[in-house]
């Protein structure tokens, strides 16, 4: 059996209190390099599955952010992927780190938002993945 790793990259710039999307930018590991992910009529199947986890996760980190007054100019996620030789996933694991404007990130604030993260719709159905992290993270702009 040969296990089969894959990485998503996105970076996000945002724009008033709400941490609305100014700019968002993913990429992915392709042999090693990262790449700008295009997804497109052609891009393969398992790719953009790989997409709506990690945009589904965004958009319930920064939407969460903003419910707690965490007002972020940046952030980052990064979701790796294991899969054995069938594409059926072994381990997700899931980290956003946000750069904050305005705001103070309490350990209470962040479980929460993490805890939220586990709840978005995408999250939801892949419950059954046994090696499953999450992490929500907050730094000084």
């Amino acid at each position: 059996m040969n296990d089969l790793t894959f990485q998503m990259l996105l970076h996000c710039h945002y724009t008033g209190d709400e941490n609305n999307i100014e700019q968002l930018h993913v990429e992915h590991l392709v042999a090693n390099n990262w790449q700008k992910l295009s997804i497109n009529n052609s891009s393969p199947g398992f790719d953009t599955f790989m997409y709506a986890i990690l945009t589904c996760q965004h958009m319930f980190f920064r939407n969460n952010a903003a419910e707690y007054d965490l007002v972020m100019e940046s952030s980052e996620g990064l979701i790796t992927v294991i899969t054995n030789e069938h594409r059926s996933i072994q381990t997700l694991n899931v980290e956003f780190k946000g750069k904050l404007k305005k705001g103070e990130a309490t350990k209470d604030k962040v479980d929460s938002i993490t805890a939220r993260m586990a709840l978005c719709p995408v999250s939801i159905n892949l419950k059954d993945i046994t090696n499953n992290h999450i992490k929500a993270s907050f730094e000084a702009a």
